[in-house]
């Protein structure tokens, strides 16, 4: 069995310098807000090209806090419009809804991120954040993004949970918007060993609130200046990601070989490949390919296909947000090519440690697909 992507294989290759992490944590005796989340928000701020990294409890809880702080120093205010894709995952939605905003859903363009030009359309005298998600590894289009910000004066929300090490002219995911948010999920480019998510930004205001937000809405014990919660970023899990970070670009560029062999290798009319134009054109930096997500009219025969011949798959994500029953009242609306994305897509294994060997079988397997299954 190819396994679509095996954390025990990705995490042994370094398995010592993660023992010894974990080790020096233990004996430190001091394991929330310390040296080691410390010195991992430092780190990757600077991978980040930000002012600011806060380790958080886990993606979500990310761009959960950049809204709320957003309220709390009042550029928002409950009602205010987010446009943000619809075919993204539900998380990016529960962090609007969570906050008492209100989604503005829009279609994405051929690359399956936002389309600059439906944000153009969707935006009004209520829209105030544009959302882009990058999804799948890639960015979205962030300078016409920025540019559209720009003129109209709209904060730009990113949520980098795919995309760690992705870039455009140089400037990373994360560090495009006027603050990120990034998970740190296992299976993630740079994965933690459980839950783990961070902020970035180069806001110094906004980064004072979060930084009391996540910790029961205190800078100095005791004194409660916020209603806050509880989502920090541990010292086991920062000390982890420490390690791991070292090893980011190496990983990166093990998935664009793997990719490289798909888009060059993979030939089959019943098959429709991530569209490389769409990548060359802004930059081939710009996709970190966390996923390598394919398209089928036929994607249950071809999961089943691939499954036979011992491969395995995921689907990311048979459901858009406006169908699922958390979001009853969006149910009859219709994004037509968001959910042809959702009955179509197909993620076929990649990861830094894949071999050339595991790659061949997939394209085989793929190239003899005959559309039925």
């Amino acid at each position: 069995m190819i396994e679509f992507l095996s954390l025990k294989d990705v995490n042994a290759v370094y398995a010592d310098e993660l023992k010894s992490a974990c080790a020096r944590v233990i004996d430190s005796g001091w394991y929330i807000q310390g040296k080691e989340l410390e010195a991992f928000e430092k780190e990757f701020a600077r991978v980040c090209n930000v002012k600011f990294c806060l380790g958080v409890a886990n993606g979500l809880d990310a761009l959960n806090l950049i809204l709320r702080a957003w309220k709390l120093l009042g550029k928002l205010k409950d009602g205010d419009e987010v446009i943000v894709p619809a075919n993204t995952y539900i998380a990016s939605v529960l962090a609007i809804t969570e906050n008492g905003l209100t989604p503005v859903l829009v279609e994405p363009d051929a690359s399956m991120n936002i389309s600059p030009a439906q944000i153009m359309s969707a935006i009004s005298t209520k829209t105030k954040v544009i959302f882009p998600v990058h999804l799948y590894g890639q960015l979205a289009d962030m300078p016409a993004i920025m540019n559209i910000a720009k003129d109209y004066g709209l904060l730009v929300l990113e949520d980098s949970a795919q995309a760690h090490g992705a870039s455009i002219q140089g400037k990373k995911a994360g560090g495009w918007g006027d603050a990120s948010g990034f998970s740190f999920y296992p299976g993630k480019n740079l994965g933690a060993l459980g839950d783990a998510g961070a902020v970035t930004t180069n806001d110094e205001e906004l980064a004072s609130v979060v930084k009391a937000l996540r910790n029961y809405g205190s800078h100095e014990k005791y004194k409660n200046i916020y209603q806050g919660v509880n989502s920090r970023l541990d010292e086991i899990q920062a000390a982890m990601l420490s390690v791991k970070l070292k090893y980011l670009e190496e990983d990166i560029q093990r998935r664009r070989e793997i990719a490289d062999l798909y888009m060059r290798r993979i030939d089959n009319e019943f098959i429709r490949l991530p569209l490389d134009k769409d990548v060359s054109a802004l930059g081939l930096e710009s996709h970190v390919w966390h996923l390598f997500v394919v398209r089928s009219d036929t994607r249950d025969a071809l999961q089943k296909h691939l499954a036979g011949a011992g491969i395995q798959t995921l689907i990311h994500y048979p459901i858009p947000p406006h169908k699922q029953e958390a979001y009853k009242e969006w149910n009859e609306l219709s994004f037509p090519v968001t959910e042809e994305i959702h009955s179509q897509v197909l993620s076929l294994p990649i990861g830094p440690t894949m071999s050339v060997a595991d790659a061949e079988a997939v394209i085989s397997a793929c190239n003899s697909f005959n559309g039925i299954g």
